[in-house]
């Protein structure tokens, strides 16, 4: 298929030069128009066809875009001098210069301990003023 028909297949005009997110974005929204699923059993062939086209036409225009594949060089071919990285960002960013993470832990740790002791406290004060106003007389029970 030609690029200049793979553009119009997609809603591109002819001599426009899509970038491969704008492909991208018009393949998925043609695809969803005429994919074979959505059509009963009567249309369903026509609807292949079109997706099938739609699908060569996005391939067409991928490789037109990006040289490198259609070339066969790709990312892994050794007649390509192109070097591919990958970055990859985990975690949060360290504070270079300085170990305040014990200064920054331990207000948040007496606050919780704290609260769980002073509550703890609370609620032996409340039992025992229960059980003095309504004492139970079965030896089974606290």
């Amino acid at each position: 298929m030609k690029s200049g028909e793979a553009r119009l297949l997609l809603g591109f005009p002819p001599n426009s030069r899509p970038t491969p997110s704008q492909v991208k974005a018009a393949y998925k929204r043609k695809v969803w128009d005429v994919h074979p699923d959505l059509f009963p059993v009567d249309k369903a062939s026509y609807a292949e066809s079109q997706f099938k086209m739609i699908s060569e036409a996005y391939k067409c225009l991928l490789t037109a875009v990006n040289p490198m594949e259609s070339a066969g060089g790709g990312p892994r071919g050794s007649s390509s001098s192109v070097t591919y990285t990958r970055v990859v960002r985990t975690g949060v960013p360290r504070v270079h210069g300085g170990r305040h993470h014990l200064l920054v832990g331990l207000p948040f740790l007496l606050v919780l301990f704290g609260t769980v002791g002073l509550g703890g406290i609370s609620v032996t004060r409340a039992y025992r003023k229960e059980k003095e106003a309504y004492p139970s007389h079965n030896p089974f029970l606290p």
